[in-house]
């Protein structure tokens, strides 16, 4: 699931679970049907006796389910309801994740179905010990991390998203490599589209992996900025690296491509982190796509005019 294949069809059924031999004075634990948050929680279960209430968010995390509103109050009165689960336990309490707490409007929940609710830790391995501790968080178990790790673990999923507007740019590039004074040269689409392909897969790593591992050291809080900073030291180190790509024009041509590029991918990653909004992502958004469109269309214009000043 890290490397996005199938991830869609990786969803949990909604409903109510039963770990290990639960009872009446179970606990009820709410979570997401994403697979990787449901794994995590029920990983964490083992040897406790409890209730697993699974929403229908569509196969998405709490966290970001929680943002779009499908971990909500209305689906989870819904599916307290259809589980019918004042009649299966003596208490009313339900327990929830820290991060669905911006979907989910507690008193409602009270109000309509009578169950009262807790936020538990924000990581499932935190789980067992909030338990013991009588549902009381400890102040590490509040703390949202995006530690060097937890950032390149996001990572791979952006990769292979890539790979398929790669493969009709690459044979876009091929095709457009081979246009110049002798209209149309098989060789030219070679030299030169294999060029422009390893810039744009440059591109794609500077914004896919090094911004997010770089992320605390970059300025500035718009991950498009931080991207095309990335992505400019990148086409920096790719002229250098290339010695094919000598002049002012392939440098200027390269350097707009990889940055442009580079800032698109990175603002994938607004919606992983602990200090962005909906609001701000769409603000920056609306001022920074503009940009690098302009920025790819002005590169190309100058990678395909410098095949005829040759």
């Amino acid at each position: 699931m890290r490397w996005g294949i199938g991830r869609g069809s990786w969803r949990v059924a909604p409903g109510l679970y039963c770990v290990g031999e639960a009872g009446p004075g179970s606990p009820v634990l709410v979570t997401a049907n994403c697979k990787m948050s449901f794994d995590a929680l029920r990983r964490e279960l083992d040897g406790v006796d409890a209730w697993i209430l699974v929403l229908d968010t569509a196969g998405v995390n709490v966290w970001c389910a929680a943002g779009k509103g499908t971990f909500g109050t209305g689906e989870l009165v819904r599916r307290v309801r259809a589980a019918r689960l004042e009649r299966l336990v003596s208490h009313r309490r339900l327990v929830l994740p820290q991060l669905g707490a911006p979907g989910v409007a507690a008193h409602r929940v009270r109000e309509e179905c009578g169950f009262t609710v807790t936020y538990g830790p924000v990581r499932a391995k935190d789980v067992l010990r909030f338990m013991e501790n009588g549902m009381k968080a400890e102040p590490g178990m509040r703390a949202v991390t995006f530690t060097a790790m937890e950032r390149l673990s996001l990572a791979p999923v952006e990769l292979v998203g890539s790979l398929k507007p790669l493969a009709w740019a690459s044979a876009a590039l091929f095709l457009l490599g081979g246009i110049g004074p002798g209209i149309f040269s098989p060789g030219n689409a070679w030299h030169r589209g294999a060029g422009a392909v390893a810039v744009c897969v440059a591109g794609i790593l500077g914004g896919a992996a090094l911004t997010p591992l770089l992320l605390p050291w970059l300025p500035g809080r718009a991950f498009s900025a931080k991207g095309a900073l990335v992505g400019a030291v990148v086409a920096g180190a790719f002229l250098a690296a290339d010695g094919t790509s000598t002049g002012a024009i392939p440098g200027v041509a390269t350097t707009l491509a990889v940055s442009g590029i580079s800032s698109f991918v990175a603002m994938n990653f607004t919606g992983a982190t602990p200090f962005t909004s909906p609001s701000g992502v769409e603000k920056e958004m609306r001022r920074a796509i503009p940009l690098q469109a302009a920025s790819a269309v002005l590169a190309a214009a100058l990678w395909i005019g410098e095949a005829f000043i040759r």
